[in-house]
């Protein structure tokens, strides 16, 4: 039933093949090129479960061959630096299935992501 409504509702959903063909930069950019410029801001949806098991244990619903930590960020920090971020919600965390709050840690670091946080100042600035 979501893949149809997908296709009814004309949502470009990109796959984990997507990812593998063209990389997390391009896909990512080319997911804000769709976003259009008549849009004042977005709220950002992350499903914790979309992330390999092997970095985030703590979900109900394993991906195993699923993004990867750096992968994971630099979506976050593409979509965070075009400033349109307005609200945000990250789901799918299982804390009954997470390993000494691994899971739980990497979520609250995806967040400050989201929020535009970087370790380094922008070397455009």
């Amino acid at each position: 039933p979501e893949r149809e409504l997908i296709k009814e509702l004309g949502i470009h959903a990109f796959s984990m093949r997507d990812l593998d063909h063209m990389g997390m930069t391009r896909l990512s950019n080319l997911a804000v090129e769709l976003l259009g410029s008549d849009i004042s801001g977005i709220h950002l949806s992350f499903d914790i479960d979309v992330l390999d098991p092997e970095i985030a244990p703590g979900v109900s619903t394993h991906a195993p061959g699923g993004m990867s930590f750096r992968e994971a960020h630099l979506a976050l920090c593409i979509l965070a630096e075009t400033g349109l971020v307005r609200s945000i919600d990250f789901v799918e965390l299982n804390p009954a299935q997470d390993i000494r709050n691994k899971t739980a840690e990497l979520t609250a670091d995806l967040v400050k992501t989201a929020l535009g946080h970087t370790i380094l100042p922008d070397k455009h600035s």
